[in-house]
């Protein structure tokens, strides 16, 4: 999760990252930093996903994926039992855990937002659609992909392998 300046007060962005391709599948928006935000993003992915079965959520040791709240998230009562998701969890003060997500919330702020931030929620939202599905996804090459874009990685795994999830 990342915090944006929107006007006149701090919105939050939660991502979530399939690690494979670097591929955002995954997100949501808020005014508050809550386990309510780290869960929509998580169902957002699930769903993208189709369902998938035999996953692993990996994030960091915040209090929004530790709380009781994302662990039994009260809007989907226990998300992540529900959907039958193992959850990891980087150690305790080691960066290098989460970098893939902490590189994507630099690149994002550095290559993409505007310096002083957004005048209004609904101008980051539609700020955020078009990086992360117009650009991010499907125009940005990554290294770690050999070059390819998270995109054209998936594409490449699909071919080669039968799908990018198994779904129940």
């Amino acid at each position: 999760m990342t915090y944006i300046w929107t006007g006149n007060r701090w919105a939050y962005l939660a991502v979530v990252m399939d690690l494979y391709a670097r591929k955002i599948i995954g997100w949501a928006r808020s005014h508050s930093p809550d386990s309510n935000l780290t869960g929509n993003a998580l169902k957002m992915a699930f769903e993208t996903r189709g369902r998938p079965t035999g996953v692993m959520f990996h994030s960091d040791q915040g209090c929004h994926y530790t709380s009781k709240q994302f662990r039994q998230f009260r809007q989907f009562t226990q998300l992540l039992w529900r959907y039958r998701i193992k959850q990891s969890m980087s150690r305790r003060g080691n960066c290098w855990d989460n970098a893939p997500m902490e590189r994507f919330f630099r690149r994002y702020k550095t290559q993409w937002m505007p310096t002083a931030g957004y005048g209004k929620l609904m101008d980051m939202k539609n700020s955020i659609i078009k990086y992360i599905i117009k650009y991010y996804n499907n125009v940005r090459p990554h290294w770690f992909n050999g070059g390819v874009t998270p995109n054209q990685s998936e594409r490449n795994y699909a071919l080669e392998y039968g799908g990018v999830a198994r779904t129940s």
